[in-house]
């Protein structure tokens, strides 16, 4: 399975949705998650000791592959404004873990309050 580089903007103080539909390489059809947990977080830099937030992690229809990772208004407005980095891991039932999306986050800070 191939890693798909998204980058995506996050508007601090309001709330962050992205939804990801993951397909195989070789067929161009939706990668069945049946069975798949899913995680993700973003972190200033990837050596980074702590994440800078978790998003909620889900798997929307894990027949279709789709996926959506978000971030409530509180957890981005507890964000520094700048550049981070992100992936997403799904893990089989057996235990193996693939990575499937990543990118880097800018983190725009909001006038109104």
């Amino acid at each position: 399975m191939a890693v798909y580089v998204s980058n995506l903007t996050v508007n601090a103080g309001t709330t962050f949705s992205q939804v990801f539909n993951l397909e195989s390489t070789s067929s161009n059809a939706p990668t069945d998650l049946t069975g798949y947990s899913i995680e993700a977080q973003m972190r200033k830099h990837a050596g980074a000791k702590e994440p800078a937030a978790k998003f909620t992690s889900t798997i929307v229809s894990p027949a279709a592959g789709r996926i959506r990772v978000g971030l409530s208004t509180s957890d981005t407005a507890g964000l520094k404004p700048g550049r981070f980095v992100y992936d997403v891991l799904i893990t089989d039932s057996v235990g193996e873990v693939t990575r499937v999306v990543e990118g880097s986050v800018l983190v725009r800070e909001g006038v109104t309050r």
